[in-house]
Formats: structure tokens, C-alpha cells, sequence
């Protein structure tokens, strides 16, 4: 541990790769990572978006955490999105419970390291503007895929529809973002004989600049009636 580097934490390839006593955990710390980052309040600084893609690219070894009887590349795929689509659904269902617990404390609570009010009323907005869509595209928005859930309970969201864009938004985040990952790693190796492992680095801060470029431009554009 004494060559331990702190910004490995930032870097999603640490995680899918972890090992403890030599026994690959990957599979478990990315499911509680994806739980995490909208059960949790860990969402403004754990890697989501390229921690999905990553998984794609290394989605036999993550199942391989757990079995290595599947042979088919698609069920595997398959598995890993659906377990990473369960693990986003209960941390949805988490951040909703919270939300509608703890509505007014929340919005009274001082600032800290694992809190930004800023953070939460920028997601208030957000939903109020999408309505229920706004679980949906929050899935692919970094902070807001934190709050949305949290601001869905605080304005008390109605259950059923609720759970029916959390399930949606989370099938499509994870099949999405692993999908893509597993086909473009092979789409790469084979036409171009370009190996997706050896560019990791280029490949989070692309998907990094990608995902967080709608928030940058909302935070940006201000209406007249916020700047007044």
C-alpha cells in the first residue's frame, strides 16, 4: 500500500481491476459504486458514466468475479447490464425514501464535503422543468443522477411513476453505456487494431468532458431572472 496514489480513485479502471488477498472483487464494488451515486449522496466525485463504459470493455472479467460457466460475450453482457440496472433502481428507491424523509432537513443542512445544497437545488430545478423525464435524463447527468431521485421524494412524486422512469432510466443508462463499451472495444481491436485498454486514460476524460458538457452549458446560461 505504500505506492498507494489517492487519484487512483478518481480513475474507474482501479475498481474493475481490485483485488483483495489475490480474489477479483470488481463486479461488487461497481455495483455498490452505481448504488452509491444515487443512494448515497456520492455522486458529484464517483466515476459512473466511464465506470459503465469501462465495465463493458472488461465485462467477462467483472462476471468472471462470479462465474466462468457463461461462454457467450452477449449474456454476459447482458448479465452485467442487468445486474448494474438492479444496483441503480435500489439506489434510485434509496435517494426517494431519503428524499421524502428528510425534504426540509435537507434543505436547511450547511454545506460539507459529501453535500452541495447547490447541487440540490440545481436538480430541484431541473426536475421541475422535466417533470418526471427529468429521472430519465438525469441517468446520463453527473450530479444530477445524485439528486434527482432525492427531489422526487421531496416534492413527493407519485410511487408508480416513479419507479416506472427509475427502472426505465436505469435499463437504459446501463445497457447503453455497457453495450457501447463491450461493441466499440471489439469494433476497434478488430478494424482497427486499436486496443481500448491501452487508452483508458483518453477514454474517461472524452466521457467525462461528454457527460458533464450539458451541466457546464446549464450552469452557464443563466436566465435574466437569475442574474437580476
Amino acid at each position: 500500500m505504500s505506492n498507494f496514489d489517492w487519484t487512483q480513485l478518481l480513475n474507474p479502471e482501479f475498481y474493475i481491476t481490485f483485488t483483495i488477498g489475490g480474489i477479483q472483487v470488481g463486479l461488487y464494488i461497481v455495483l455498490f459504486i452505481i448504488f452509491a451515486e444515487t443512494g448515497l449522496f456520492a455522486g458529484f466525485f464517483l466515476p459512473g458514466d466511464s465506470l459503465l463504459f469501462l465495465a463493458g470493455i472488461y465485462s467477462r472479467d467483472l462476471i468472471e468475479n462470479v462465474t466462468t460457466a457463461i461462454e457467450s460475450d452477449f449474456i454476459i453482457v447482458t448479465l452485467l447490464s442487468l445486474l448494474v440496472a438492479i444496483a441503480g433502481i435500489l439506489g434510485n428507491m434509496v435517494g426517494y425514501w431519503f428524499g421524502a424523509k428528510s425534504g426540509y432537513y435537507l434543505f436547511k443542512k450547511e454545506d460539507s464535503f459529501w453535500f452541495k445544497k447547490k447541487y440540490l437545488l440545481q436538480s430541484k430545478d431541473f426536475f421541475e422543468k422535466y417533470g418526471g423525464k427529468a429521472i430519465i435524463f438525469a441517468r446520463f447527468l453527473p450530479i444530477f443522477r445524485t439528486f434527482a431521485p432525492i427531489v422526487a421524494g421531496i416534492v413527493t412524486m407519485d410511487k408508480k411513476k416513479f419507479m416506472f422512469y427509475n427502472v426505465l432510466s436505469s435499463f437504459l443508462w446501463s445497457f447503453i453505456l455497457i453495450f457501447a463499451g463491450h461493441y466499440l472495444y471489439g469494433l476497434f481491436l478488430n478494424k482497427f487494431d486499436i486496443d481500448l485498454k491501452h487508452h483508458i486514460e483518453k477514454i474517461i476524460i472524452l466521457i467525462i468532458l461528454i457527460s458533464t458538457f450539458p451541466v457546464v452549458i446549464k450552469l452557464l446560461k443563466k436566465s435574466p431572472q437569475d442574474k437580476a
